[in-house]
């Protein structure tokens, strides 16, 4: 691989191991600039190669005569499944380097695990902003030699109520601290921090791509009901996927599919949010070593996912949003490597999901066909006709009572897109939104922007949570702390 500046050999040699031909645009711009000390702002889409490029400058900053119990470069990430991605990668770049160590710390760990860890000392330290507060606490993370502190998507951190945390932690640093932030967008919060705690930034903005990555050819797959496992495998088959990710938009539907899978000759792990952190851990750590063909998971549990080397996404559900489209299948073509996406749509409502999808990235989305399932059962449905009709019918006010009672049924509906959850701490525990907000998304790993009104009480707080999504959101929130208190939730 050919590299127009100076980096340490050791690391390139790592790079050509990890299969790199090329640098990415943000890996090119970035890279020369935190190695010559700058502080940088890197505005990029996920999936761009950000972790390679913080991850070179940071290990080529550690310097190996420092006592090694003081970290000297400190990664901060949203979520757990980052933190773990991130130091992973890191340690793929000190393949070649000796004497240092890195460590990533994060939320549903126990702490009496990584608190030996930390005490034996590393120079490189990956974690979540809430599980760094209280190794700093616990003086088990030592920032007086502080040289470099990475924001690695920073909106996200905002977003999930990080805002406090990240403050306090970047005031515990030494002035004269590098500090390096990336992030999707720039929203007035990252402006702040970047004016307040940032040096003559030097700002890095790579053009927004199509909403889909360009190296990626997405397909649409009709199949009949009842065929859409047997679709999978004949391409996993036709199309030698080695690699892959299979997304459905249910836990239920991953439990259901993994065994099918494995019973027709594909090696498949599942990975949803009921899972305990260990097990979670443990088929990711199968996956990426490649010990596994499938990965089925649930769009919750697969955030943080970056693995280089997936061949193929494959939407068994068809994803109920755009956004979630464009999230799925960002998961292949990374790094500048090519990939497959492929849609399975069953009837004529998922025709229509599909024909939004289409509209909404602005990119061209193949039909892949399969002969086998051609002559099963016609897609298109003989009541076509009558549903028409009865959608003309449905357009028209009914005032009647019953036509009433009919629309309050309908709101009732749109209601409960949200659940009131209620959690035993309100005023009296001088608890804010903010902080609620950042608790609640934080422990349950989901967006802050996906959490509804917050109503804080003298002894209790009501949080509208995603209606799909409470059976996770109330076991993960149940038993966390806020302020110190392990509160209730229900």
């Amino acid at each position: 691989m050919e590299i127009n500046f100076e980096i340490m050999p050791q690391i390139k040699r790592a790079l050509d191991d990890m299969g790199f031909e090329s640098l990415t645009e943000i890996q090119q711009k970035t890279i020369p600039l935190i190695l010559a000390g700058k502080d940088v702002i890197g505005k990029s889409q996920t999936g761009s190669g950000k972790t390679i490029a913080f991850g070179v400058p940071a290990v080529s900053a550690v310097d190996k005569e420092l006592n090694k119990k003081f970290t000297q470069v400190l990664v901060l990430v949203p979520t757990r499944e980052l933190a773990v991605q991130a130091c992973s990668e890191i340690r793929k770049l000190m393949k070649y380097t000796h004497d240092i160590k890195t460590v990533a710390i994060y939320g549903g760990q126990m702490l009496s695990k990584q608190v030996p860890l930390m005490r034996q000392g590393s120079q490189i330290v990956v974690g979540t902003p809430g599980r760094v507060m209280d190794h700093i606490s616990r003086k088990t993370l030592k920032l007086q030699n502080l040289k470099m502190i990475v924001l690695d998507e920073a909106d996200e951190m905002l977003n999930m109520g990080f805002r406090e945390d990240i403050e306090t932690i970047l005031k515990s640093t030494p002035q004269d601290r590098q500090t390096v932030l990336f992030s999707a967008t720039m929203p007035k919060e990252i402006l702040d921090i970047v004016n307040n705690y940032q040096n003559s930034p030097q700002l890095v903005e790579i053009a927004k791509r199509q909403a889909t990555v360009e190296t990626i050819k997405q397909y649409s797959v009709e199949c009949p009901k009842g065929t859409k496992a047997d679709a999978l495998c004949h391409i996993i088959k036709n199309e030698d996927i080695s690699l892959g990710i299979v997304f459905c938009n249910t836990k239920k539907m991953v439990d259901v599919l993994v065994p099918v899978l494995e019973q027709k000759g594909i090696s498949a792990r599942g990975l949803h949010g009921d899972m305990r952190q260990r097990d979670r851990d443990k088929v990711m750590k199968e996956f990426r070593k490649g010990g596994v063909q499938l990965l089925v998971a649930t769009d919750v549990a697969a955030r943080g996912i970056d693995v280089n080397d997936v061949d193929a996404v494959f939407n068994y559900d068809i994803p109920t949003q755009t956004e979630y489209y464009v999230h799925r299948i960002g998961r292949t073509g990374r790094a500048g490597k090519g990939g497959q996406s492929y849609t399975f749509i069953t009837d004529k409502r998922q025709l229509m999901q599909m024909g939004n999808i289409i509209r909404g990235v602005k990119a061209e989305i193949s039909p892949y066909e399969i002969e086998e399932l051609k002559n099963i059962k016609p897609l298109k449905s003989k009541a076509d006709k009558t549903e028409k009709e009865k959608n003309k019918k449905s357009d028209k006010k009914d005032f009647t009572p019953k036509g009433k009672a009919k629309e309050k049924k309908k709101k009732q509906a749109e209601d409960d897109r949200f659940y009131p959850m209620r959690l035993s701490v309100g005023r009296k525990n001088g608890v804010s939104p903010k902080q609620i907000l950042g608790a609640v998304a934080g422990e349950s790993k989901i967006k802050g922007s996906l959490i509804g009104a917050i109503h804080i009480g003298d002894s209790h707080t009501t949080v509208e949570i995603p209606a799909a999504l409470k059976d996770e959101i109330l076991r993960r929130v149940n038993g966390a702390k806020i302020k110190g208190k392990k509160v209730k939730a229900e």
